[in-house]
């Protein structure tokens, strides 16, 4: 009867648990969001089917129309600083902000920046992924590998497993055996546990310390305009105007010289008019990355400074704890529980109960922090040792284990 009304109520049910949950909310951010929002300016960029080419050019009829657009394309443009004037702008005296005639002592800004827009935002795409990836080998499916199966334990009322279509709704024994497993695996391999925590502080530290990189390349990339950017178009208030803070970085006209043999041998200088249509494009893919990049950083900013405040606190405070956990499951924690733990504990193993806490229903999480306290309780172990340790030797155990693979489960020995 309850096998059959499971299987009414599968199709209806949500489990979101076939990714278990191994980083904080900022951390997706640079894989997922910022990753995602990349490829599409790529994919933007890249559809020359609605904006037109990338470069159009005018000049005289010495040169043919399709030399002067790919020599400039690859040569560079440039515009002339004098010439950014408004008022000769309003009144007719200027084509284009940029644009006039140019003298041996007039500073010019070249802008090459274009041809390498695509690919910079593509090489940015898999910068910001890569954190991300090498967590997650280093990770192994650890987590996963611990709560496989506790996904459907709300539904464990019977002393047998039963299938309800697709899914096994576990025993209460499958589910006390689980559990068992997972205290044997924190409590056996305390060391292994604090590598998984230390590889999952370190990435985010290197996700602030790449997003600064990044800041810091792309202003490099723009001439040194990025860093200012965002600033400068919230400090802007007249966009009626010809000349704005964005048409200096992203010229929509510009300049290009080309020189040519003349019949007599005599060099030929040929100005030529060019028309960036992808910039209008560029300069909102910039700006809304100025200020994506600068909420990121102050999210993984107070991301890390939130990891040392737990640092500090986890052992000093135990409303923190109780805070911390029931945050991510229901309950009330028994307080002499949490100080057992906290005690047994260093901040790594601390933060890995943390995210096994993110991945189990509280139930099974109380009954697993109830029997992880009385462990750590009786736990005669050294926690600090001395020397090198090579990643995966074998500590001092109370029972032979199986590390073929420290990323999984611990599998005792048969006899």
């Amino acid at each position: 009867m309850l096998a059959a009304t499971l299987t009414t109520l599968t199709p209806r049910m949500r489990f979101n648990f076939t990714k278990p949950n191994i980083e904080n909310l900022v951390f997706k951010m640079h894989y997922k969001v910022t990753v995602t929002m990349l490829l599409a300016f790529v994919i933007l960029v890249c559809a020359r089917e609605y904006f037109g080419e990338h470069i159009k050019c005018i000049s005289d009829q010495g040169v043919p129309d399709h030399v002067i657009q790919t020599y400039c394309f690859f040569m560079a443009t440039f515009t002339i600083v004098r010439h950014y004037n408004e008022s000769l702008l309003q009144h007719g005296f200027l084509p284009h902000p940029g644009v006039g005639p140019i003298m041996e002592t007039d500073k010019t800004l070249h802008h090459t920046y274009y041809q390498w827009v695509p690919f910079v935002l593509f090489i940015q795409s898999i910068c910001f992924y890569m954190p991300h990836y090498i967590w997650k080998k280093k990770e192994g499916g650890r987590i996963r590998a611990l709560v496989d199966g506790l996904q459907y334990a709300g539904l464990a009322l019977h002393s047998e497993e039963m299938k309800a279509g697709a899914m096994t709704v576990p025993s209460r024994k499958t589910i006390e055996n689980q559990v068992d497993l997972i205290r044997k695996d924190i409590i056996l391999r305390l060391r292994v546990t604090r590598t998984w925590s230390t590889w999952l502080v370190s990435m985010e530290v290197v996700n602030l310390l790449h997003l600064m990189f990044q800041i810091w390349m792309i202003d490099v990339f723009l001439n040194g305009e990025f860093i200012s950017l965002g600033s400068n178009v919230l400090s802007y208030k007249d966009w009626e105007q010809i000349s704005d803070p964005l048409e200096t970085i992203f010229p929509k006209v510009t300049k290009c010289l080309f020189h040519k043999y003349g019949p007599s041998g005599s060099i030929q200088q040929h100005d030529a008019l060019c028309v960036m249509a992808l910039n209008i494009i560029h300069e909102k893919i910039y700006t809304i990355l100025w200020f994506w990049f600068l909420f990121l950083f102050i999210a993984s900013l107070l991301a890390v400074i939130w990891r040392v405040i737990s640092f500090f606190f986890y052992r000093r405070s135990l409303k923190f704890n109780q805070l911390v956990f029931r945050n991510v499951t229901a309950g009330k924690f028994n307080p002499h529980n949490v100080i057992r733990v906290v005690n047994g504990c260093e901040f790594a193993d601390w933060l890995f109960l943390y995210y096994l806490a993110k991945n189990m229903k509280s139930s099974v999480f109380q009954e697993l922090y109830v029997r992880l306290a009385e462990e750590l309780e009786k736990r005669e172990l050294p926690y600090e040792q001395d020397g090198h340790e090579e990643k995966g030797a074998e500590p001092v155990l109370v029972s032979k284990v199986d590390y073929a693979d420290e990323t999984l489960p611990l599998r005792e020995k048969s006899a």
